[in-house]
């Protein structure tokens, strides 16, 4: 993947806020490989690229648009 413009980091919180999914569900997806992975910004603190959140629920909402037209 090539380089991010300036995008913001999210905290989990912020995460499920706007995703709609639980911390546990969060985690599962990402093992299922179905959801963007955490960066490290800190020894015991991981965050997320605001910019990767958008692309995911973009593409949950496409699939959705897909299912509806066909």
């Amino acid at each position: 993947m090539g380089v991010l413009q300036m995008s913001n980091i999210i905290k989990i919180k912020e995460v499920s806020n706007r995703t709609g999914l639980q911390r546990s569900a969060i985690y599962k997806r990402i093992q299922e490989g179905l959801f963007p992975h955490p960066i490290k910004i800190g020894k015991r603190a991981s965050g997320w690229i605001d910019a990767e959140i958008s692309e995911w629920i973009a593409g949950r909402i496409a699939d959705r648009d897909e299912k509806l037209a066909g």
